[in-house]
């Protein structure tokens, strides 16, 4: 008999520790709901898409401003990419290029598949060289030339590569060059800057940025080639810079 009395209350205990813990368990999943449904001032995700130039005529003798246009090469790069960046299941938000022509008409072939956009220029992510450790790039520039680089550089990342300024996620193409791609890519990754020639960068490669909220960046991809076939592939440094385009002959 007095043990069937302290198993009565010792399963009136169970009973009453097990409903004490359904409540506080459904109160918490409640709240914690609550929370990732209302985080407070959420803000979306900024993807930025750098994207290089297409190739063009290296031995235009005019200044980048006015001459070294795209060649058919660099053309049918352009437009492979803009294909393949139409193609994707998001709503591109802005573009913005360098004020050289190379980058100028890159970005205009890819406008045409965003006509809803504005195209806008910046002079800041123009084609420099930045500070490197390599002696030989370095005895080739002046230190006016790398300072001004590095000046107009940092002020682009800066003023670019900041968050969604709402709740909404937006996808913008910045059309550059090589150069200021790699500068870009060793800020996000937090590294030496002096470093960014131990990359290489193709004619038309995309590079992708994810920022989040809270400043943070990562970087999804760098150089990406994969909407060009291997022999409309230039890259420089690798002998391919001056590779043409063959049409055929009607």
């Amino acid at each position: 008999m007095r043990n069937s009395f302290k198993n009565f209350h010792f399963n009136r205990f169970l009973v009453s520790a097990t409903i004490a813990i359904l409540i506080s368990f459904n109160l918490f999943s409640s709240s914690l709901s609550c929370t990732i449904e209302n985080p407070p001032d959420k803000k979306g995700t900024r993807t930025i898409y750098l994207i290089r130039h297409g190739q063009y005529d290296h031995d235009d003798p005019r200044s980048s401003e006015v001459g070294k246009e795209l060649i058919p090469l660099g053309i049918a790069q352009t437009r492979l990419l803009a294909d393949r960046l139409k193609s994707m299941p998001v709503k591109m938000n802005s573009l913005l290029s360098s004020t050289l022509t190379r980058a100028r008409q890159t970005a205009m072939i890819i406008n045409e598949e965003f006509p809803e956009l504005d195209l806008q220029q910046s002079g800041l992510i123009r084609e420099c060289t930045p500070p490197t450790w390599r002696k030989d790039v370095m005895s080739e520039t002046s230190t006016e030339e790398l300072k001004e680089c590095t000046k107009n550089l940092d002020e682009a990342f800066k003023k670019f590569f900041v968050p969604s300024p709402d709740e909404n996620d937006r996808h913008d193409m910045i059309v550059c060059h090589g150069n200021v791609i790699r500068y870009f890519v060793t800020k996000i990754l937090k590294v030496d800057t002096q470093s960014w020639l131990q990359m290489t960068t193709g004619n038309c490669g995309l590079t992708v940025v994810h920022i989040r909220s809270d400043g943070s960046m990562q970087l999804v991809s760098f150089n990406d080639l994969g909407h060009l076939p291997p022999n409309l592939q230039t890259i420089s440094g690798l002998g391919s810079s001056q590779k043409k385009l063959v049409l055929p002959e009607n």
